[in-house]
C-alpha cells in the first residue's frame, strides 16, 4: 500500500520474523519471486501454509491491481477467523478442567483412600449396604487392572481420532452434530459466521460466484456444509441462483441467510449483506457459546457431585454402621 516493491517487503518481514519455521517459508517466497514467479503461485506451491482461499485473493489482487486491498480483507478475514476460534477454545476451557478434576478426586479415592479401608471392611463381618459393594468391585478391578485400563483408554481415543480421519465416518459425526440439541445451534451460527465472511471476502476480491461458492466450501472442517455448497456450486453453473439452493436446506442455512442473499443478489448488493450476516452470526455463536456454558456448568458439576457423593457414601455409611455397632 505504501509502494514498496514485494519483494522488498518480503524481506522487511523476514527480518522482524522470529518463527524458525515462518523464516523457511519466506525464504521460498523470496526466492520464487526473484526468478519471477507471481506471489500467488509461489503460495500455492505450499498449500500446507496456504490454503485455496488465500491463494485465490492473492492471485486476483496480482490479476487486479487490487493486491494491497486483497491483503487487507486476507488479514481482516484472518484476524475475525482467529477470534472466534479462541472464544469457542475459551469457552470449553471450563468444562474440561472440571472433567478433569471429577477424574482426578475419583482416581485419588478409589487407587488411594479406598484401599485403606477396603481391609477393615473385610475383617468386620458387617453387612455391606449396595452402594460400598459396587464400589468394591470397581475399584478392586481398576487396582488389579488400572494399567490394562489406562492403556485400552489410550488404545480407544487414538483408535478414534484415526476413525475420524476417515471421510465417511467424518461425515456421520458432523451430520449427528447438527441434531445435538446443545450443540446444535452453536455450530449452525459458526458455520454461517464463516460462510458469510469468507465467501465476502472472495467477491470483494473478484473471484466469480461459482468459483467463490466452491472455494468456500472448502473452507468447511464440516463435511455436511461442505458438501451442500459445493452441490449448490454445481447448481450455480446450471443457471440457479446461491439463495435458492440455501433455501432448501433450512436446517442448515436459516431463512435470514438466504432471505438475504436473495436480496443482494437481486439488487446487487451481496457483498454487503454478506458482511453484515458475518457480523450477525459472529454475535449469535458468542451468544450461544455463553449459553452453552451456562448449561454445561450446571450439569457437570452436578455429575461431579453425584460421582463424588456416590464414592464417599460408599465409604463413609459402612463405617457409621460399624461405629453404631462398636457403640452398641
Amino acid at each position: 500500500k505504501s509502494g514498496l516493491p514485494i519483494l522488498e517487503g518480503l524481506k522487511m518481514i523476514r527480518k522482524q520474523t522470529d518463527s524458525r519455521h515462518l523464516v523457511k517459508v519466506i525464504d521460498q517466497i523470496i526466492s520464487d519471486v526473484s526468478n519471477g514467479q507471481f506471489l500467488a503461485v509461489s503460495m500455492q506451491r505450499l498449500p500446507n501454509v496456504f490454503d485455496s482461499f488465500f491463494v485465490n485473493i492473492v492471485r486476483v489482487g496480482e490479476a487486479s491491481g487490487t493486491l494491497a486491498a486483497n491483503l487487507a480483507y486476507l488479514a481482516d478475514e484472518m484476524k475475525k477467523s482467529q477470534e472466534l476460534r479462541n472464544k469457542v477454545k475459551s469457552a470449553m476451557i471450563y468444562p474440561v478442567i472440571v472433567a478433569i478434576a471429577t477424574v482426578a478426586l475419583v482416581s485419588f479415592l478409589i487407587f488411594f483412600a479406598f484401599p485403606k479401608i477396603l481391609p477393615l471392611f473385610a475383617s468386620l463381618n458387617v453387612p455391606l449396604p449396595l452402594p460400598t459393594k459396587i464400589l468394591i468391585v470397581v475399584a478392586s478391578f481398576l487396582i488389579a487392572n488400572g494399567a490394562l485400563v489406562a492403556a485400552g483408554l489410550v488404545v480407544f481415543f487414538v483408535g478414534l481420532k484415526v476413525l475420524f480421519m476417515v471421510e465417511a465416518v467424518r461425515r456421520v459425526r458432523d451430520y449427528v452434530l447438527l441434531f445435538l440439541p446443545v450443540f446444535s445451534r452453536l455450530i449452525v451460527d459458526v458455520n454461517m459466521a464463516n460462510l458469510a465472511r469468507v465467501l465476502s471476502v472472495l467477491l470483494k476480491g473478484g473471484i466469480r460466484i461459482v468459483e467463490a461458492v466452491t472455494i468456500t466450501a472448502h473452507t468447511f472442517g464440516n463435511l455436511v456444509y461442505r458438501d451442500e455448497l459445493l452441490l449448490a456450486a454445481e447448481e450455480i453453473k446450471k443457471g440457479e441462483t446461491l439463495a435458492s439452493q440455501l433455501a432448501q436446506r433450512k436446517r442448515l442455512f436459516p431463512i435470514l441467510v438466504s432471505g438475504l442473499i436473495e436480496i443482494g443478489e437481486n439488487t446487487g448488493n451481496l457483498e454487503e449483506n454478506l458482511v453484515y450476516l458475518s457480523d450477525y452470526y459472529q454475535s449469535e455463536a458468542e451468544t450461544s457459546l455463553r449459553n452453552l456454558t451456562a448449561t454445561l456448568e450446571p450439569i457437570l458439576l452436578l455429575g461431579m457431585g453425584l460421582v463424588v457423593g456416590f464414592v464417599a457414601i460408599s465409604i463413609i455409611t459402612p463405617i457409621y454402621k460399624i461405629t453404631q455397632g462398636i457403640g452398641g
